[in-house]
């Protein structure tokens, strides 16, 4: 069976609750057609979904700890978390730039940040600096990061093109942004097809907004890495 993020509502509810419980797991979104490569764009998940990143499941599915090791993270770096949610990958990018990087966690969603802000403290992790951003602007500040990691995020942003825009400007010249995608190139894998991303979509789409695909891993049980570069000058 397909699944999405998170898994499949139960529709035996009766149809106000179904209703209120799709409120809670997704914004709202009218489906739109990315306008470079044709892909739709998923709506973004809600703070209802909010389990779904901290789901058992995930260290088997996306084995997170393997795809950090993979970034080429090293002390001193600035990194940001892009669509952060509620922290999980954020406390292991900030173990691996330690205490004289630091780790930018954004999310556009004020209950998220304020989860990850709980989450962050728990964890005693002193090197992140969470961020409220809209679906424009990043609230990172210009020519300051290393690199940027967007884990299961991009499919979702609602003005990608501006999006793109806008982190790019965050990145220091040659800075790196990163892309974790479920594979819609794989049938097998089940998550809903809009909530997957080609390495051609991603391709098409970056290239387009001053970016150049540098390399991409195949090394994750569902998802690829592709690791863009940022160009010297906007296209």
């Amino acid at each position: 069976m397909t699944v999405s993020m998170p898994r499949a509502i139960n529709f035996a509810l009766r149809p106000a609750a179904v209703s209120a419980l799709a409120a809670a797991l997704w914004l709202a979104h009218a489906a739109e057609i990315h306008p470079v490569s044709g892909r739709r764009i998923a709506p973004v998940m809600g703070f209802g979904g909010a389990d779904w990143l901290v789901r058992p499941e995930r260290v088997t599915e996306e084995n997170p700890d393997k795809a950090v090791s993979l970034l080429g993270l090293r002390p001193g770096m600035v990194v940001a978390d892009v669509g952060a949610g509620v922290g999980y990958y954020t406390v292991k990018l900030a173990g691996k730039v330690g205490a004289t990087g630091k780790v930018y966690a954004t999310d556009i969603q004020p209950e998220m940040i304020r989860t990850l802000r709980q989450y962050v403290a728990k964890k005693g992790v002193t090197n992140v600096e969470p961020v409220l951003s809209t679906a424009t602007a990043t609230g990172l500040p210009e020519g300051a990061v290393d690199l940027m990691i967007l884990v299961d995020v991009y499919h979702e942003f609602s003005e990608p093109q501006k999006m793109l825009a806008a982190l790019r400007r965050a990145l220091k010249p040659g800075g790196r942004l990163v892309l974790l995608e479920f594979r819609k190139e794989d049938p097998n894998i089940p998550i809903r097809e809009e909530h997957k991303m080609s390495v051609a979509e991603a391709k098409q789409e970056l290239e387009a907004e001053g970016f150049a695909l540098e390399k991409v891993l195949h090394d994750l049980p569902w998802q690829h890495m592709l690791f863009f570069i940022k160009k010297d000058s906007a296209i």
